[in-house]
């Protein structure tokens, strides 16, 4: 009798802790979507100031249809991406295409000094500040769920249910560590 209580008992505790260790995973993933989402309305008033930005800049720039082209690509490439990773992937070019439109912008004193282009500028800094504390919070939410998938015991419940680690939003590519060269 005694043995079948105890056995009880421990059936019990574990029942418990599966059932609040499949909780913690799912407000996390939650979290996890939450923060990306967050980003995402971030993301997507950019994508909508940047065909302003290009056109106020080719209106001084013609000879520079080529990185033009190229941001409004990178701006399709990433708005059209279906899935977390694409988006990120997407991002990630899409800043060094922005990175060269300035670089181009500064060339022209008169388009610097364009009351439109100021403006566009300025939000799209402030978004660009907006996105970057919105990727702070989401990486901190992913670290947070990525260690947890890998340390034990909670690895057991996350191979279990089949949590995985989550992709975090860093720059991966050395182009975008460097300085943009403009050549003219």
């Amino acid at each position: 009798m005694l043995g079948w209580i105890i056995l009880a008992i421990v059936i019990g505790i574990i029942a418990i802790w599966l059932v609040a260790g499949y909780n913690g995973f799912i407000t996390m993933r939650n979290r996890i979507e939450e923060a990306f989402a967050t980003m995402d309305v971030y993301l997507k008033k950019r994508y909508d100031l940047i065909p302003n930005l290009v056109e106020t800049v080719k209106g001084y720039a013609a000879h520079e249809q080529g990185t033009l082209e190229k941001v409004v690509a990178a701006r399709n490439m990433a708005a059209s991406a279906n899935s977390m990773e694409e988006k990120l992937k997407g991002e990630t070019q899409l800043q060094a295409t922005l990175k060269s439109l300035f670089a181009v912008a500064e060339a022209y004193p008169d388009l610097k000094a364009n009351t439109n282009f100021m403006d566009l500028q300025r939000q799209l800094q402030k978004l660009e500040d907006e996105i970057a504390s919105a990727r702070k919070y989401y990486n901190a939410v992913v670290k947070e769920f990525n260690t947890k998938t890998e340390l034990f015991p909670s690895n057991l419940i996350a191979g279990i249910f089949h949590f995985t680690r989550k992709t975090m939003f860093e720059v991966d590519d050395q182009a975008q560590r460097d300085a943009v060269k403009v050549q003219f």
